[in-house]
C-alpha cells in the first residue's frame, strides 16, 4: 500500500525512527536538501469508539517542508465513498480530518493515515470501533448452525479492546494481581500462588477472599449456569502453554473474551493459531502455541464482561544446570528425578505425556533450600508408572523416562499411606468450615453497602427467607424476599397509627458548671515561670485557687488571672518551695494538678568558654580540664573522648566535688587527639559540654603511590600526595633521596618547600630507572619515608584524547571551538594540539593546522563553506609525539547566528485540575532581520508570592502545547512561554490574569444516583456513611442531625470527593435524620439520610381468642414491650390447623392488636401465632390457646394417631478413625476423623496423654461431626501418639495414631 505513495524515481527507502510513538517514517532519497524535512506526525489518529449511527471524526497533524499530503485507508475496504467518507483540512487547527457520518458496523475497521510529499512518506495506523445501538447481542450462530461452531463466534463487529485496569500495587498493600489469581484458584494453590507474591501467611485473608469470590459468582451467575475444574496456566510437554475450565452457558452464544495485560488478544478455533480455544463438551481448553518470552502476561477470559478466569503467566530467564535423566526401579519401590536450575525459582511443573502432577501420596515434589534443585519422587512403582516424565520450568523443558521392572522375589509391595477417606474428610471438613467462616460479621463498609437501601423501595429481596440481614446487623426495608411482605411503604405509613409519648423517653438534667479543661499537672524549672490554666463553662462564675489546701491570693507571689470563662495561675519567677499541689474550686466543682519545681544542671558561661578552647600539647605531655557547675542532687558526672566514656585509669585520672569536676590525661599521644566532653545529669535533666583535643607529634609518610608528571628522556617530573596526618603542624619542607636501580646507594637531592607536593629531576640519563624517597618535615620532626617505584627516563609514551571540541559560535565564513586538555599527559607536557575537520557526507578528515601545532586550547577555522556541516576532533602531542583523537564534536553548520524568535500568539489555557494544567499557543511569526523562526519552546511558573520563575521542561520542546504536573492545589501561579532558537531565547509571552489549580467551577452535586435514603442498624453495630460528591473549589461540608449539629462521638471524615459519617458503636439514641451540606462558591446542595437504630423484637403479650361470628374468630393480644418505642413497629399472624400442619401467614403489617380470622371450619382443631416485627425481623411468636369449632350434626369423630417419641440417642463411636502419618518436617500437617452420637459428644485431643484442646499452636475444629487437627509447620517436637476421646453422657471412645515427622 505504501508502495503506490513513493515517489517512482526513489532509489532508496531509509527507515526512519518519529518522535511520536506508532509512525513509521521512510525516507525515499539518499539526502534530503538542507531546509526541507521528510513527513512525520505531530500528532496521530486516535482509537475512537462512537455509537452505531452517530459520526464518527478521526483527526491528525502532520508536519514537513513541503507540506506533506494526507491520505486515509482502510484495512478491509475503500474510502473513496464521498457519501460515506468526507476528508478535509482544518486550517486554523491545523488538522487533517476523516468523517463518518452515518457509521455503519460493518466501518469497524483499522485505518491507515499516510503523509507524503518528495521526500517520503509517514505512516500510522488506529482502530475505529462501533458499538450497536441499545447494546443488542446478536447470536454469532445463524438459526440453523450449531452452537459449537466457533468459527461463527469470532466475529469481526466491534470487540472490547481495552479492559479496565487493575489499581497499581499500593506501598504496604497486597497486589490487586494477587486477589485476582485467588478468586479463580482452588484453595489447594493458594500457597504456591501467594508464595510468588511473597506473602507467606494468608489465612487473615480468608475472610475477604470468601466475600470478594461470592461477589465474583453472583456476577458469574447472570451468564454462566456451572463452572467448574478451572485450572491456571501450563506448559505442556508438547510446547503449548494451555488453561482450561469447564463450564455451562445460558446462552451458547454468549461473548468469550480473551484479555493479555488487559488488551484483547484474538484467538481462532485450530491449533495453527497463536492463540487458539478448543472446545469439547463444555471444557473450554485456551492454548498459546510456541510461547516466547514476550507471551508472558497477566491473561484473562471474560463472558459477556463476566471474569470466570484469571491466570498469570511467567517466562522467567531459567536453564536446566543439570536435567533429569532416566530411572530404573524395583516395583513397590521409589524412583526419583531431579534437576538443578541456572535461577531460583519456587516451583517448576513435573508431568507426564497426558497430565501434570500434584505433590501427594503417589508423587512427592520437593524444592531445595537455595531453590535450585528440584525433586520428583514416585512413591511404590507400579508397571502404570512406566513411561516418560517432563520437567518444566518457564518454556523450557527436558524429560526422561522412567522403566519399572517386576519384582524378582515376588515379595507383596509395602503398605503405603493411603489417605483418601481422610482426603474426602478434609474436603468436607473444609467446605464446612468455609461455609462457617462466612457466617461471621463481614466488614462494616460492606455490609452497610449491600444492607442500606432507600425507603419505600419494592424489595428486592431473593426470597430466601423473611428478614434476611447480613452480618453487620444492618437491614432495609427492601431485604425481606417475600413479596407479601413488601407492598408499598407509601401504603404503609398510611396505615400506621399514632403513637403517643416520645419513642425513647429522655430526662433533662441542669448540671450546673463543668469543666471544659481541667488543671494539668505542670514542670518548670527554677527561676522561669510557671502558669496553671482551667477553663469552664460559663464565664459568669468566680473561681479560689488553693495551694496544698491554703487559699491563695495575689499577694502569695502568684498572680491570679481571670479571662472570660478561663482562668489562671500564674508564678513569674520559681523557687523550690512553689512545688506543691495547686486546686482550683467553682460552685462546688474543683480540679487539681501539681506543679514540680526542678533544678537541673547549669554550667557559668565564663566558665563554659574558658572549657570551650582547644588543649594543646606535645606528645608525652599531660592534658588537663577543670569545669564548675551547679544543680540540684545528686549530680552525676561523665567524661568522655569521640563518644568514648573514659573510666578511671592508669592514665586517666578524674576528681570529682559537688560544684566542681577535673579531667586529666597523662602522657598523651597523637592518636589521642579528639573531641573531650563533660556530661553532667541529674534528675531533673542533662547538660554537656565539649572541648578538643590536640596532640604535636612528627607528620606520617606522605600518601602514594606516587604519580608521574612527566618522563622524558632528559626530566623525570613526579608528584604524590601530603602526609594524611601532619602531626598538628604544618609541613615545612619534603626530603628528597634518589637510587638508582641496581645500586645501593641512595643520595639526597636536597629539600622541596612544603607547599608542593611534586618533584622534577633534570639530571637522569635516557634508559636508566630511578627509586626516590620523599620524607615530610615540620617544627616537631620528620616522617618515615614514601618510596616510589622505578621510573623509567626517556620512554615513549603517548599522550590521552582530549575532550570532544566544544563550538563557541559559528558563522559563515568562520567557527570557534575550544576544547579541554586530556587527563593523561603521557608524563611529559603537552607542547601543542592537532585539529582535524571532516565534512558531512564523507569520510575523510583532513587537518585544520597546516602550519604546526595548536598551542591554546582554543581555534578559528576559517577553511569553512557556508551552509556546509562539519564535524571535529582534536588530538594532544607531547615530546612523545602526538595521541589518540578526541570523539568528534556535534555537527556544526557554517551559516550566520540567528536571531532569537518573537513572543508566541494566542497563548491559553486549555484545561487544568487540582494538580495540573494545560496550555495552548500559536507559533510567533518570522520577522526578518529582526525575528527569526521558533525551533523550540520553554514553560515557566512562578507561584504569586514568589519572584522566581522555575522552568518546566529541561529540555525544549517542539510542540505548542504543554501539560504542566506537580502543582498545589487552589495555589495561584504566573505562567509564561519563551520561544528559542540556536540564536537564543526570545521575550516571554506571560498570561494577562494568573492561573489558579483548580478545575472549572462545579457546582455541588452528589455522583451516586442510587444513594439510599433510610438505613436501618442494629443497636450496638457500626454505622458508616459514604456520600460522594463533585465540587471545585473544595467545598465546605457539614453534617446535622434533626436539624443540630452531630454529637461528638460521630466522626466525620471529608475529602475532596466525598464524605463519610462514622458511628463506632451506635445506640438507640442515634436515630433520626442525618442531613449533608455541600457548600462551596458555586452554590450548595444537600442530601438527607434517615438512619434507625433498633433491635430484635420482643414477642407480644398473651393471645385471647373470641368467636362472635359463627365461621370466624377474633384474636386479640398484649402489645411488645418494644411497641412504645418504635413507632415502625407491627405484628404478623400465622395460622396453622389439624388437616395442614404447615404454618400460612393470615395478616401482616398490622398496626393494631386485634385480627379477625375467617374461613374457620368446624371440626378442626385451629392454632394462631403472633409476631412482633420491626425493620430488623421477627420476635419470637407468643402461641394462643388451640380453637376447636366443633360440628354440633356430626356424630363422628377423627382419632388422631397417637404421636410417639422417638429416642435417637446413642453413645459416641467413630465413623472413621484416624490414620498413621508421615509428615515431612517442616510443612502443614493434617489429621481427621469422623464421630457420632446424641447428644453430640465432647472432643478432646491429646498428644502423649497431654491435652490440646486449649494449647493455641495446634488448630482444632469440629464441624458436623468430623473433627479435625491442624499443625501448620510440623517439627521433630510433633512426634508422638494422637489421640482422640470423644464422650457424652451414654457413654465414651477414643482412637489413637502415631505421627512420624520425617527430616
Amino acid at each position: 500500500m505504501l508502495d503506490k505513495k513513493r515517489d517512482p524515481k526513489a532509489v532508496v527507502a531509509i527507515k526512519k525512527q518519529s518522535r511520536v510513538p506508532g509512525v513509521v517514517i521512510t525516507q525515499c532519497v539518499e539526502r534530503v536538501p538542507l531546509g526541507k524535512s521528510t513527513p512525520d506526525f505531530t500528532r496521530k489518529p486516535l482509537a475512537t469508539t462512537v455509537q452505531e449511527g452517530k459520526k464518527a471524526v478521526l483527526k491528525a497533524m502532520v508536519s514537513g517542508e513541503p507540506a506533506p499530503t494526507v491520505t486515509w485507508e482502510r484495512h478491509n475496504g475503500e474510502v473513496d465513498d464521498p457519501e460515506k467518507y468526507k476528508n478535509r483540512y482544518d486550517e486554523r487547527a491545523r488538522e487533517h480530518i476523516l468523517e463518518i457520518p452515518n457509521v455503519k458496523l460493518d466501518q469497524a475497521d483499522t485505518y491507515r493515515c499516510l503523509a507524503t510529499n518528495e521526500f517520503g512518506n509517514a505512516v500510522c495506523t488506529t482502530t475505529l470501533s462501533v458499538t450497536e445501538v441499545g447494546l443488542k447481542k446478536k447470536g454469532r450462530a445463524g438459526d440453523g448452525q450449531a452452537p459449537q461452531d466457533f468459527r461463527s463466534m469470532l466475529k469481526k463487529t466491534v470487540v472490547v479492546t481495552r479492559k479496565k485496569q487493575l489499581p497499581p500495587k499500593k506501598e504496604g498493600e497486597i497486589d490487586p494481581k494477587l486477589w485476582e489469581l485467588l478468586l479463580s484458584a482452588p484453595r489447594k494453590d493458594y500457597e504456591k500462588i501467594c508464595l510468588d507474591f511473597g506473602v507467606t501467611d494468608f489465612r487473615w485473608m480468608l475472610k475477604r477472599l470468601n466475600q470478594m469470590k461470592k461477589e465474583r459468582e453472583d456476577e458469574q451467575a447472570k451468564v454462566i449456569e456451572k463452572l467448574e475444574n478451572v485450572k491456571q496456566i501450563e506448559v505442556k510437554p508438547n510446547g503449548r502453554a494451555e488453561f482450561s475450565l469447564n463450564m455451562t452457558l445460558w446462552d451458547p452464544n454468549s461473548v468469550i473474551d480473551l484479555y493479555k495485560d488487559g488488551k484483547s488478544v484474538q484467538y481462532g478455533d485450530d491449533e495453527t493459531s497463536k492463540h487458539s480455544l478448543k472446545k469439547t463438551g463444555t471444557k473450554y481448553v485456551f492454548s498459546i502455541k510456541d510461547p516466547q518470552p514476550e507471551d508472558a502476561g497477566f491473561y484473562q477470559v471474560d463472558v459477556e464482561e463476566a471474569n470466570v478466569l484469571t491466570t498469570d503467566f511467567q517466562v522467567p530467564a531459567v536453564n536446566f544446570v543439570a536435567k533429569i535423566k532416566d530411572a530404573k526401579a524395583v516395583e513397590s519401590e521409589d524412583a526419583i528425578f531431579q534437576c538443578v536450575l541456572s535461577t531460583p525459582l519456587n516451583r517448576i511443573t513435573w508431568s507426564k505425556q497426558d497430565s501434570s502432577l500434584d505433590h501427594g501420596d503417589k508423587y512427592e515434589i520437593t524444592v531445595s533450600e537455595d531453590k535450585l534443585t528440584h525433586t520428583l519422587r514416585v512413591r511404590d512403582c507400579k508397571m502404570a508408572d512406566n513411561g516418560a516424565y517432563y520437567a518444566i520450568a518457564g518454556i523450557t523443558s527436558n524429560s526422561a523416562s522412567l522403566t519399572v521392572e517386576a519384582d524378582p522375589d515376588g515379595s507383596k509391595s509395602r503398605e503405603g499411606i493411603k489417605t483418601g477417606d481422610q482426603d474426602n474428610l478434609t474436603k468436607q471438613a473444609f467446605e464446612q468450615e468455609k461455609d462457617k467462616r462466612a457466617q461471621p460479621k463481614k466488614d462494616t463498609a460492606d455490609s452497610e453497602a449491600a444492607a442500606a437501601l432507600t425507603d419505600g423501595g419494592e424489595g428486592s429481596g431473593d426470597g430466601s427467607s423473611d428478614g434476611s440481614k447480613d452480618g453487620s446487623g444492618m437491614k432495609t426495608d427492601g431485604d425481606d424476599g417475600d413479596n407479601e411482605n413488601n407492598m408499598g411503604d407509601t401504603d404503609d405509613k398510611k396505615k400506621k397509627r399514632s403513637r403517643t409519648g416520645p419513642l425513647v423517653p429522655d430526662t433533662v438534667i441542669d448540671r450546673g458548671v463543668q469543666f471544659v479543661s481541667g488543671l494539668s499537672d505542670t514542670v518548670a524549672n527554677i527561676g522561669e515561670r510557671a502558669e496553671l490554666t482551667c477553663k469552664l463553662s460559663t464565664d459568669a462564675s468566680e473561681g479560689r485557687w488553693y495551694k496544698n489546701g491554703k487559699l491563695l491570693t495575689n499577694g502569695d507571689g502568684v498572680r491570679i488571672i481571670k479571662d472570660g470563662a478561663c482562668h489562671k495561675l500564674k508564678i513569674d519567677c520559681c523557687k523550690k518551695d512553689d512545688t506543691a499541689v495547686y486546686r482550683f474550686e467553682a460552685e462546688g466543682r474543683k480540679s487539681e494538678a501539681t506543679l514540680n519545681i526542678q533544678d537541673p544542671p547549669k554550667i557559668d558561661s565564663d566558665a563554659l568558654g574558658k572549657f570551650t578552647k582547644p588543649v594543646i600539647i606535645k606528645a608525652g605531655e599531660n592534658a588537663e580540664w577543670k569545669l564548675q557547675f551547679s544543680g540540684g542532687d545528686p549530680m552525676n558526672i561523665q567524661w568522655y573522648k569521640d563518644d568514648d566514656e573514659l573510666l578511671p585509669g592508669l592514665n586517666v585520672k578524674t576528681e570529682t566535688s559537688a560544684t566542681q569536676s577535673q579531667l586529666r590525661l597523662t602522657k598523651c599521644q597523637r592518636k589521642d587527639s579528639g573531641e573531650v566532653k563533660i556530661k553532667i545529669k541529674n534528675e531533673f535533666g542533662t547538660t554537656e559540654a565539649t572541648s578538643r583535643l590536640i596532640v604535636l607529634d612528627k607528620p606520617t609518610p606522605p600518601q602514594g603511590p606516587a604519580e608521574i608528571i612527566e618522563s622524558a628522556v632528559t626530566s623525570v617530573e613526579f608528584k604524590w600526595k601530603p602526609p594524611k596526618d601532619s602531626g598538628g603542624c604544618p609541613i615545612t619542607s619534603y626530603i628528597i633521596e634518589r637510587q638508582q636501580v641496581g645500586r645501593s646507594k641512595w643520595t639526597n637531592l636536597g629539600e622541596i618547600s612544603g607547599s608542593d607536593a611534586s618533584y622534577r629531576d633534570s639530571d637522569v640519563d635516557p634508559g636508566r630507572r630511578y627509586c626516590y624517597r620523599i620524607r615530610a618535615k615540620t617544627s616537631e620532626g620528620i616522617s618515615d619515608y614514601l618510596q616510589t617505584e622505578a621510573i623509567a627516563a626517556g620512554v615513549l609514551r603517548y599522550p590521552g584524547a582530549p575532550t570532544a571540541p566544544k563550538v563557541i559560535s559559528a558563522f559563515k565564513d568562520c567557527i570557534n571551538l575550544a576544547w579541554s586538555p586530556p587527563c593523561d599527559t603521557g608524563g611529559t607536557k603537552i607542547v601543542g594540539y592537532n585539529l582535524e575537520k571532516n565534512k558531512k557526507g564523507t569520510n575523510y578528515w583532513s587537518l585544520v593546522n597546516q602550519v604546526g601545532p595548536i598551542t591554546d586550547t582554543k581555534y578559528a577555522v576559517k577553511d569553512v563553506f557556508e551552509g556546509a556541516a562539519y564535524e571535529f576532533r582534536v588530538s594532544a602531542i607531547n615530546l612523545s609525539g602526538a595521541g589518540d583523537p578526541s570523539i568528534p564534536c556535534d555537527t556544526v553548520i557554517a551559516r550566520d547566528p540567528k536571531k532569537p524568535p518573537g513572543k508566541v500568539t494566542d497563548l491559553k489555557l486549555t484545561s487544568s485540575n487540582y494538580t495540573t494544567f494545560s496550555l495552548a499557543w500559536t507559533k510567533p511569526k518570522e520577522v526578518k532581520g529582526v525575528e527569526d523562526e521558533a525551533q523550540e519552546y520553554y514553560v515557566e511558573i512562578r507561584l504569586i508570592e514568589s519572584l522566581e520563575w522555575t522552568r518546566c521542561n529541561a529540555v525544549p520542546i517542539t510542540l505548542t502545547s504543554y501539560t504542566v504536573l506537580g502543582l498545589k492545589a487552589m495555589a495561584t501561579y504566573w505562567v509564561r512561554v519563551i520561544a528559542t532558537n540556536y540564536g537564543g531565547d526570545g521575550e516571554p509571552q506571560v498570561f494577562d490574569n494568573y492561573v489558579i489549580a483548580m478545575p472549572p467551577p462545579v457546582r455541588p452535586k452528589f455522583k451516586d444516583r442510587n444513594m439510599k435514603t433510610f438505613v436501618v442498624v442494629r443497636s450496638g453495630n457500626t454505622v458508616r456513611l459514604n456520600i460522594n460528591f463533585e465540587a471545585s473549589p473544595l467545598p465546605e461540608i457539614s453534617w446535622l442531625k434533626d436539624g443540630i449539629p452531630v454529637a461528638k462521638h460521630v466522626t466525620i471524615t471529608n475529602s475532596d470527593k466525598g464524605s463519610q459519617l462514622l458511628i463506632p458503636t451506635s445506640e438507640r439514641s442515634d436515630s433520626g435524620v442525618y442531613s449533608i451540606t455541600v457548600k462551596n462558591l458555586v452554590g450548595q446542595e444537600s442530601f438527607n439520610v434517615e438512619i434507625r437504630v433498633t433491635d430484635d423484637p420482643r414477642p407480644p403479650g398473651s393471645v385471647e381468642l373470641d368467636q362472635n361470628i359463627p365461621g370466624t374468630v377474633t384474636l386479640s393480644w398484649s402489645p411488645s414491650p418494644d411497641e412504645k418505642r418504635d413507632d415502625r413497629l407491627h405484628y404478623m399472624v400465622s395460622q396453622r390447623d389439624s388437616f395442614k400442619r404447615t404454618w400460612r401467614t393470615m395478616a401482616d403489617n398490622l398496626f393494631n392488636n386485634k385480627f379477625t380470622v375467617v374461613n374457620i371450619l368446624p371440626g378442626r382443631e385451629y392454632y394462631f401465632r403472633v409476631f412482633a416485627k420491626n425493620d430488623m425481623g421477627l420476635s419470637t411468636p407468643t402461641e394462643s390457646p388451640v380453637f376447636e369449632n366443633r360440628k354440633e350434626k356430626e356424630k363422628f369423630k377423627v382419632n388422631m394417631p397417637k404421636k410417639k417419641n422417638v429416642d435417637f440417642q446413642a453413645p459416641p463411636a467413630f465413623i472413621v478413625p484416624l490414620k498413621m502419618r508421615t509428615a515431612p518436617q517442616g510443612y502443614e500437617c493434617h489429621m481427621s476423623c469422623a464421630v457420632k452420637g446424641d447428644p453430640s459428644p465432647r472432643v478432646t485431643w491429646y498428644r502423649n496423654n497431654i491435652n490440646l484442646n486449649t494449647n493455641t499452636n495446634y488448630h482444632i475444629t469440629n464441624v458436623c461431626g468430623v473433627c479435625s487437627l491442624l499443625i501448620l509447620r510440623v517439627g521433630a517436637k510433633d512426634n508422638g501418639e494422637y489421640k482422640v476421646v470423644i464422650e457424652n453422657k451414654l457413654g465414651s471412645a477414643e482412637c489413637s495414631m502415631i505421627l512420624n515427622v520425617r527430616e
